[in-house]
Protein backbone atom coordinates (compact mmCIF):
# COMPACT_ATOMS: atom_id res chain seq x y z
CA UNK A 1 0.00 0.00 0.00
CA UNK A 2 1.46 3.58 -1.21
CA UNK A 3 -0.06 5.80 0.91
CA UNK A 4 2.63 6.84 3.24
CA UNK A 5 1.35 6.24 6.99
CA UNK A 6 4.16 7.88 8.93
CA UNK A 7 5.95 4.86 10.17
CA UNK A 8 3.48 2.31 8.15
CA UNK A 9 5.09 -0.54 6.78
CA UNK A 10 2.01 -2.43 6.37
CA UNK A 11 2.21 -3.27 2.26
CA UNK A 12 0.17 -5.06 -0.45
CA UNK A 13 1.10 -6.45 -3.44
CA UNK A 14 -0.84 -6.34 -6.69
CA UNK A 15 -1.48 -7.89 -9.74
CA UNK A 16 -2.95 -5.52 -12.78
CA UNK A 17 -6.63 -4.63 -14.47
CA UNK A 18 -8.52 -2.66 -16.81
CA UNK A 19 -11.84 -2.13 -17.24
CA UNK A 20 -12.78 -0.17 -20.79
CA UNK A 21 -16.23 1.92 -20.54
CA UNK A 22 -17.17 4.55 -22.95
CA UNK A 23 -16.46 8.02 -21.28
CA UNK A 24 -19.88 9.48 -22.71
CA UNK A 25 -22.11 7.48 -20.07
CA UNK A 26 -20.03 9.35 -17.32
CA UNK A 27 -20.36 12.48 -15.83
CA UNK A 28 -16.96 13.24 -15.34
CA UNK A 29 -14.96 15.16 -17.79
CA UNK A 30 -12.92 13.97 -20.99
CA UNK A 31 -9.89 16.38 -19.64
CA UNK A 32 -8.78 16.66 -16.13
CA UNK A 33 -6.24 18.84 -13.95
CA UNK A 34 -3.11 16.68 -14.00
CA UNK A 35 -2.33 15.75 -9.77
CA UNK A 36 1.47 14.45 -8.98
CA UNK A 37 1.65 16.86 -6.08
CA UNK A 38 3.10 15.45 -2.92
CA UNK A 39 0.26 16.35 -0.15
CA UNK A 40 -0.04 15.30 3.30
CA UNK A 41 -3.68 13.26 4.62
CA UNK A 42 -5.45 13.18 7.47
CA UNK A 43 -8.82 11.41 7.70
CA UNK A 44 -11.53 11.10 10.88
CA UNK A 45 -13.25 8.34 11.73
CA UNK A 46 -16.56 7.26 12.34
CA UNK A 47 -16.69 6.00 15.54
CA UNK A 48 -13.65 4.79 17.32
CA UNK A 49 -11.86 1.96 15.82
CA UNK A 50 -10.17 -0.67 18.24
CA UNK A 51 -6.52 -1.74 17.42
CA UNK A 52 -5.42 -3.46 20.86
CA UNK A 53 -5.77 -4.26 24.29
CA UNK A 54 -4.62 -4.07 27.49
CA UNK A 55 -4.89 -5.56 31.18
CA UNK A 56 -6.42 -4.02 34.17
CA UNK A 57 -6.05 -5.65 37.32
CA UNK A 58 -5.13 -9.05 35.20
CA UNK A 59 -7.70 -8.92 32.52
CA UNK A 60 -8.91 -6.47 29.62
CA UNK A 61 -12.26 -5.12 30.13
CA UNK A 62 -12.31 -4.66 26.47
CA UNK A 63 -11.52 -8.64 25.59
CA UNK A 64 -14.03 -9.53 28.45
CA UNK A 65 -16.91 -7.28 26.11
CA UNK A 66 -15.94 -9.69 23.30
CA UNK A 67 -14.61 -6.82 21.25
CA UNK A 68 -11.89 -8.05 18.48
CA UNK A 69 -9.37 -5.76 16.98
CA UNK A 70 -10.80 -3.53 14.04
CA UNK A 71 -14.16 -3.49 15.77
CA UNK A 72 -15.27 0.14 15.26
CA UNK A 73 -17.28 1.25 18.30
CA UNK A 74 -19.95 4.06 17.48
CA UNK A 75 -22.57 4.53 19.81
CA UNK A 76 -22.75 4.16 24.00
CA UNK A 77 -26.02 4.22 24.97
CA UNK A 78 -28.52 5.97 22.51
CA UNK A 79 -25.49 8.42 21.43
CA UNK A 80 -23.34 8.16 18.87
CA UNK A 81 -20.30 9.01 18.69
CA UNK A 82 -17.55 10.49 16.98
CA UNK A 83 -13.91 10.26 18.13
CA UNK A 84 -12.40 9.13 21.36
CA UNK A 85 -13.43 12.53 23.34
CA UNK A 86 -16.80 11.43 22.88
CA UNK A 87 -16.04 8.05 24.00
CA UNK A 88 -14.39 9.30 27.12
CA UNK A 89 -17.18 11.67 28.46
CA UNK A 90 -18.81 8.11 29.73
CA UNK A 91 -15.64 8.04 31.65
CA UNK A 92 -16.93 10.11 35.15
CA UNK A 93 -17.95 7.23 37.19
CA UNK A 94 -18.00 3.40 37.35
CA UNK A 95 -20.47 1.87 35.31
CA UNK A 96 -21.45 -0.62 32.72
CA UNK A 97 -21.44 0.77 28.95
CA UNK A 98 -23.70 0.07 26.47
CA UNK A 99 -22.08 0.17 23.33
CA UNK A 100 -22.61 -0.40 19.82
CA UNK A 101 -20.32 -1.48 17.04
CA UNK A 102 -19.28 -2.74 13.51
CA UNK A 103 -17.65 -6.33 12.86
CA UNK A 104 -17.58 -6.42 8.95
CA UNK A 105 -20.03 -4.17 8.31
CA UNK A 106 -22.41 -5.78 11.08
CA UNK A 107 -24.13 -4.27 14.12
CA UNK A 108 -23.62 -5.51 17.80
CA UNK A 109 -24.13 -4.77 21.53
CA UNK A 110 -22.37 -5.67 24.28
CA UNK A 111 -21.27 -4.31 27.78
CA UNK A 112 -18.48 -2.56 28.44
CA UNK A 113 -17.63 -2.86 32.15
CA UNK A 114 -15.32 0.27 32.99
CA UNK A 115 -12.51 -1.21 35.65
CA UNK A 116 -10.58 1.94 38.23
CA UNK A 117 -7.44 1.75 38.59
CA UNK A 118 -6.38 4.52 41.28
CA UNK A 119 -8.82 7.88 40.09
CA UNK A 120 -8.84 6.45 36.53
CA UNK A 121 -11.92 4.67 34.90
CA UNK A 122 -9.93 2.10 31.89
CA UNK A 123 -11.64 0.15 29.12
CA UNK A 124 -8.66 -2.01 28.31
CA UNK A 125 -8.91 -1.09 24.80
CA UNK A 126 -6.81 1.04 22.58
CA UNK A 127 -8.65 2.85 19.81
CA UNK A 128 -7.93 5.44 17.46
CA UNK A 129 -10.05 8.38 15.58
CA UNK A 130 -7.42 9.63 12.70
CA UNK A 131 -4.59 8.68 10.76
CA UNK A 132 -1.95 11.12 9.36
CA UNK A 133 -0.02 10.52 6.15
CA UNK A 134 0.89 11.53 2.89
CA UNK A 135 0.43 10.49 -0.25
CA UNK A 136 0.14 11.92 -3.96
CA UNK A 137 -2.74 13.66 -5.59
CA UNK A 138 -3.64 11.92 -9.24
CA UNK A 139 -6.39 14.30 -10.89
CA UNK A 140 -8.58 17.30 -10.17
CA UNK A 141 -11.91 17.17 -12.73
CA UNK A 142 -13.20 20.84 -13.84
CA UNK A 143 -16.56 20.80 -14.14
CA UNK A 144 -16.66 19.60 -10.67
CA UNK A 145 -13.78 20.40 -8.74
CA UNK A 146 -13.67 16.94 -7.45
CA UNK A 147 -10.23 15.27 -6.91
CA UNK A 148 -8.55 11.84 -6.77
CA UNK A 149 -5.28 11.04 -5.13
CA UNK A 150 -3.53 7.46 -3.78
CA UNK A 151 -5.45 4.94 -6.07
CA UNK A 152 -6.38 2.76 -2.84
CA UNK A 153 -8.25 2.76 0.17
CA UNK A 154 -6.45 4.17 3.54
CA UNK A 155 -6.23 0.98 5.87
CA UNK A 156 -5.54 1.23 9.40
CA UNK A 157 -2.12 -0.55 9.88
CA UNK A 158 -2.13 -2.29 12.81
CA UNK A 159 -5.53 -4.09 11.98
CA UNK A 160 -5.54 -3.91 8.06
CA UNK A 161 -9.25 -2.62 8.74
CA UNK A 162 -10.73 0.51 6.12
CA UNK A 163 -10.92 3.08 7.89
CA UNK A 164 -14.52 4.57 7.89
CA UNK A 165 -14.25 8.29 7.32
CA UNK A 166 -16.23 10.81 8.80
CA UNK A 167 -14.12 13.89 7.50
CA UNK A 168 -10.55 14.49 6.05
CA UNK A 169 -8.51 16.96 3.90
CA UNK A 170 -5.54 17.11 2.25
CA UNK A 171 -2.62 19.57 2.57
CA UNK A 172 0.72 21.43 1.38
CA UNK A 173 3.42 19.06 2.07
CA UNK A 174 7.36 19.18 0.82
CA UNK A 175 9.62 16.20 0.11
CA UNK A 176 12.46 16.48 2.32
CA UNK A 177 14.26 13.24 1.26
CA UNK A 178 13.99 9.62 0.25
CA UNK A 179 14.89 6.82 1.81
CA UNK A 180 16.40 4.36 -0.69
CA UNK A 181 14.18 0.41 -0.99
CA UNK A 182 15.73 -2.51 -1.18
CA UNK A 183 14.50 -6.12 -2.52
CA UNK A 184 12.35 -7.22 0.50
CA UNK A 185 12.37 -3.67 1.91
CA UNK A 186 10.52 -0.40 0.82
CA UNK A 187 11.48 2.51 0.54
CA UNK A 188 9.58 5.76 1.62
CA UNK A 189 9.44 9.73 0.99
CA UNK A 190 10.10 11.71 4.12
CA UNK A 191 8.02 15.11 4.23
CA UNK A 192 7.27 17.87 6.18
CA UNK A 193 3.70 19.36 6.17
CA UNK A 194 1.49 22.29 6.95
CA UNK A 195 -1.93 21.10 7.92
CA UNK A 196 -3.20 24.76 8.01
CA UNK A 197 -2.95 25.06 4.18
CA UNK A 198 -5.87 23.21 3.26
CA UNK A 199 -5.83 22.01 -0.80
CA UNK A 200 -9.30 20.37 -0.07
CA UNK A 201 -12.12 18.23 1.93
CA UNK A 202 -12.19 14.41 2.01
CA UNK A 203 -15.63 12.82 2.15
CA UNK A 204 -14.83 9.29 0.78
CA UNK A 205 -12.09 5.90 1.35
CA UNK A 206 -12.54 3.75 -1.43
CA UNK A 207 -11.22 0.64 -2.82
CA UNK A 208 -9.52 2.60 -5.49
CA UNK A 209 -8.70 5.63 -3.79
CA UNK A 210 -9.72 8.70 -1.49
CA UNK A 211 -11.68 11.81 -2.95
CA UNK A 212 -13.41 14.80 -1.82
CA UNK A 213 -13.20 18.77 -2.64
CA UNK A 214 -10.82 20.10 -4.36
CA UNK A 215 -11.17 23.85 -2.63
CA UNK A 216 -7.66 25.48 -3.54
CA UNK A 217 -7.23 27.59 -6.86
CA UNK A 218 -5.54 25.55 -10.02
CA UNK A 219 -4.97 26.36 -13.46
CA UNK A 220 -8.16 25.30 -15.33
CA UNK A 221 -6.57 26.41 -18.84
CA UNK A 222 -3.82 23.26 -18.34
CA UNK A 223 -5.92 19.97 -18.35
CA UNK A 224 -4.45 16.20 -19.92
CA UNK A 225 -6.85 14.14 -22.01
CA UNK A 226 -7.66 10.90 -20.45
CA UNK A 227 -7.85 7.31 -22.26
CA UNK A 228 -8.93 3.58 -21.85
CA UNK A 229 -6.56 2.63 -24.22
CA UNK A 230 -3.22 1.59 -22.50
CA UNK A 231 -0.88 -0.77 -23.89
CA UNK A 232 2.94 -2.14 -23.34
CA UNK A 233 5.76 0.10 -23.52
CA UNK A 234 6.81 3.22 -23.26
CA UNK A 235 4.80 5.69 -20.34
CA UNK A 236 5.65 7.76 -17.56
CA UNK A 237 4.72 8.77 -13.85
CA UNK A 238 4.28 12.14 -12.30
CA UNK A 239 5.51 12.78 -8.78
CA UNK A 240 7.68 14.56 -6.44
CA UNK A 241 10.99 13.46 -5.36
CA UNK A 242 12.31 16.84 -3.47
CA UNK A 243 10.56 19.74 -2.35
CA UNK A 244 7.81 20.37 -3.71
CA UNK A 245 8.42 20.06 -7.56
CA UNK A 246 6.35 17.66 -9.64
CA UNK A 247 8.29 16.23 -12.33
CA UNK A 248 8.00 13.13 -14.93
CA UNK A 249 9.82 10.20 -14.82
CA UNK A 250 10.13 6.86 -17.50
CA UNK A 251 8.78 3.69 -16.83
CA UNK A 252 7.90 0.74 -19.08
CA UNK A 253 4.69 -0.73 -18.99
CA UNK A 254 4.94 -4.92 -19.07
CA UNK A 255 1.27 -5.92 -18.94
CA UNK A 256 -2.52 -5.15 -18.73
CA UNK A 257 -5.32 -7.47 -17.16
CA UNK A 258 -8.70 -5.84 -17.71
CA UNK A 259 -10.82 -7.91 -15.20
CA UNK A 260 -10.18 -6.51 -12.23
CA UNK A 261 -11.28 -3.57 -10.40
CA UNK A 262 -8.22 -1.74 -8.92
CA UNK A 263 -5.24 -3.92 -10.11
CA UNK A 264 -4.92 -2.94 -13.81
CA UNK A 265 -0.71 -2.19 -14.82
CA UNK A 266 2.11 -3.63 -13.86
CA UNK A 267 5.28 -1.84 -14.74
CA UNK A 268 8.80 -0.96 -14.43
CA UNK A 269 10.69 2.15 -13.93
CA UNK A 270 13.45 2.79 -16.55
CA UNK A 271 14.27 6.11 -15.39
CA UNK A 272 17.50 6.53 -14.56
CA UNK A 273 17.17 9.54 -12.06
CA UNK A 274 14.82 7.62 -10.14
CA UNK A 275 16.43 4.42 -9.96
CA UNK A 276 19.34 6.82 -8.59
CA UNK A 277 17.72 8.40 -6.16
CA UNK A 278 14.70 6.02 -4.55
CA UNK A 279 15.66 2.36 -6.73
CA UNK A 280 12.25 2.94 -8.12
CA UNK A 281 8.92 2.66 -6.20
CA UNK A 282 8.72 4.07 -2.70
CA UNK A 283 5.80 4.48 -0.30
CA UNK A 284 4.15 8.03 -0.94
CA UNK A 285 3.77 7.25 -4.35
CA UNK A 286 0.88 5.64 -4.53
CA UNK A 287 -1.54 8.59 -6.56
CA UNK A 288 0.85 9.38 -8.83
CA UNK A 289 -0.55 9.83 -12.27
CA UNK A 290 0.61 7.98 -15.39
CA UNK A 291 0.90 8.90 -18.43
CA UNK A 292 1.11 7.40 -22.05
CA UNK A 293 0.98 9.07 -25.61
CA UNK A 294 -0.01 12.13 -23.74
CA UNK A 295 -2.99 10.61 -21.90
CA UNK A 296 -3.75 10.32 -18.62
CA UNK A 297 -4.37 6.22 -18.22
CA UNK A 298 -3.79 5.71 -14.47
CA UNK A 299 -2.42 5.89 -11.36
CA UNK A 300 0.63 4.16 -9.10
CA UNK A 301 -0.80 2.25 -6.20
CA UNK A 302 1.58 -0.37 -5.13
CA UNK A 303 5.10 -1.93 -5.37
CA UNK A 304 6.45 -5.15 -5.88
CA UNK A 305 8.28 -6.06 -2.28
CA UNK A 306 10.88 -8.17 -3.78
CA UNK A 307 11.32 -5.93 -6.60
CA UNK A 308 11.60 -2.35 -6.07
CA UNK A 309 11.96 -1.32 -9.80
CA UNK A 310 8.23 -2.95 -10.57
CA UNK A 311 5.11 -1.41 -9.68
CA UNK A 312 1.40 -1.42 -10.09
CA UNK A 313 -1.30 0.46 -11.46
CA UNK A 314 -4.95 1.22 -11.51
CA UNK A 315 -6.85 2.31 -14.35
CA UNK A 316 -7.79 5.83 -14.03
CA UNK A 317 -11.49 5.53 -15.44
CA UNK A 318 -11.67 3.17 -12.41
CA UNK A 319 -10.51 5.81 -10.12
CA UNK A 320 -13.27 8.68 -12.12
CA UNK A 321 -16.12 5.66 -11.76
CA UNK A 322 -16.31 5.46 -8.58
CA UNK A 323 -15.27 9.31 -7.18
CA UNK A 324 -18.94 9.51 -8.78
CA UNK A 325 -20.90 7.18 -6.94
CA UNK A 326 -21.83 7.19 -3.39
Amino acid sequence: MFFKNFKNKLLMVLLTTILIIPISVHAYSDKLALGGENVGIEVKSNGVLVVGFYNVSGHSPGKDAGLKKGDIIYKVDDTVIYGITDLSKNFDNEKNLNITYKRNGNSYNTTLKLKKEGSTYKTGIYVKDSIIGIGTLTFIDPQTNRFGALGHEILEQSTGVKFEVREGKIFKSSVTGIDRGERGSVGEKNAIYNADEVYGTIDKNKQTGIYGNYTKNYNKNSLVPISTKVENGKASIITVINGVKKEEFNINILSIDHNNKTKNIIFEVTDKTLLQKGNGIVQGMSGSPIMQNGNLVGAVTHVVVDDPHKGFGILITNMLKESEED
